[in-house]
C-alpha cells in the first residue's frame, strides 16, 4: 500500500474514540485498516468510503467482519481533511436516521467553531 498521504483524518472530539474503543480487537483491526485506505489511495472504493445521498456532504466509513456491518460518518473540511464523527453497528438495511441526524448536527458543530477560531 502507499506510503504517501492524500487525506489528513481527524477525529472531531471524542466521538469516534469512543465507539472505537467498544469494538473487537478484530474490528478494530480492520478500522484502522480502512482509515489507511482513505488517507493513502486516490480513489476509494465505494465499499469502504460512501457519500449519504440526501445528507450535506456526509460520508460513511464501512467496515464488515463477517456479519457484522459497522458505520462511521465523516466529511471533508479544507479539501483533504477527513473528519471522522459518530459510529455505530448497523443492525439493518436502512442507516439510523438518528445517527445520521446526529453527524449532520456535529459537522455544524465542528464549522461554527472553526469560524469562531477565525
Amino acid at each position: 500500500m502507499n506510503d504517501s498521504f492524500n487525506r489528513e483524518i481527524f477525529y472531531y472530539e471524542n466521538h469516534y474514540m469512543n465507539f472505537f474503543q467498544t469494538l473487537k480487537p478484530e474490528v478494530k483491526k480492520k478500522f484502522n485498516w480502512t482509515l489507511q485506505l482513505i488517507a493513502t489511495l486516490d480513489r476509494i472504493p465505494e465499499k469502504f468510503f460512501k457519500h449519504i445521498t440526501g445528507s450535506s456532504g456526509v460520508y460513511e466509513i464501512r467496515v464488515e467482519v463477517g456479519s457484522d456491518i459497522y458505520r462511521v460518518f465523516s466529511f471533508f473540511d479544507k479539501g483533504n481533511l477527513v473528519i471522522l464523527v459518530n459510529g455505530f453497528q448497523k443492525k439493518s438495511q436502512k442507516t439510523p436516521k438518528k445517527e445520521l441526524e446526529l453527524a449532520e448536527k456535529l459537522k455544524k458543530q465542528y464549522f461554527d467553531e472553526q469560524r469562531i477560531r477565525k
